[in-house]
């Protein structure tokens, strides 16, 4: 019999069936090597259906933490732009009357508007100077939330985002893995049984098998 080996998470495979009589000696071996197999293939169908959800898990989340690091990049960027042009004096007027939006509200270059989410279905105004934002607050889970200076949430973010990816590649190809071992002992369990058949059939007209209602009548003899 073959080495058993794993895949990179520890995932035991199950190696290709090359040789029925390397599992199977003799008939008396076929139902354990059966039941053997169908217990394997309920291990690794239970382990397919973890893997599956926190894909599907990560799948969800994905979305969100990109939108999130989008955020902060989009006020260090703002903030960075702002600063700049203070610095070179080429700060537009915050009270210039002439710039106006639609509805006549003054234009302030240095102000953003912008909805943020206070439910699903739920959002409100909010006006940010981005000179002013130098901290963000995250949540961290477990009902924490920490402030984190915008390149310090930029890093933390950003690398959150590249393990949750890479925790989700991991999760496809286990997910590629577990089909292949599945399938390769479902072939497994059709070789010995077909194995089993042939080896009966070969007894019986050996005579060194008897057939089942033969075993029956002589036994209610």
């Amino acid at each position: 019999m073959e080495t058993t080996s794993t895949n990179p998470r520890g995932i035991p495979a199950f190696p290709f069936m090359s040789n029925v009589t390397d599992y199977v000696k003799s008939i008396d071996e076929v139902e354990p090597t059966l039941q053997r197999f169908q217990e394997m293939v309920s291990k690794y169908t239970f382990m397919q259906q973890n893997v599956e959800r926190r894909a599907a898990g990560l799948k969800e989340k994905l979305p969100e933490m990109k939108s999130t690091l989008d955020t902060v990049k989009f006020l260090k960027n703002k903030r960075t732009a702002v600063l700049a042009k203070r610095e070179t004096g080429n700060e537009d007027d915050d009270n210039d009357d002439d710039l106006e939006e639609d509805g006549g509200e003054k234009y302030n270059p240095g102000e953003i508007e912008t909805m943020f989410s206070l439910q699903d279905t739920l959002y409100a105004k909010a006006k940010i100077k981005p000179a002013e934002v130098d901290e963000v607050y995250l949540w961290l889970g477990a009902n924490v939330m920490v402030a984190y200076p915008l390149h310090e949430a930029e890093e933390l973010l950003q690398g959150k985002l590249d393990k949750a990816r890479e925790s989700l590649k991991a999760a496809e190809e286990d997910l590629e893995f577990l089909r292949v071992q599945i399938t390769t002992l479902e072939v497994a369990v059709a070789r010995v049984h077909n194995w089993d058949v042939g080896e009966k059939r070969r007894l019986r007209a050996e005579g060194k098998l008897k057939d089942e209602h033969e075993h029956q009548k002589e036994e209610k003899d």
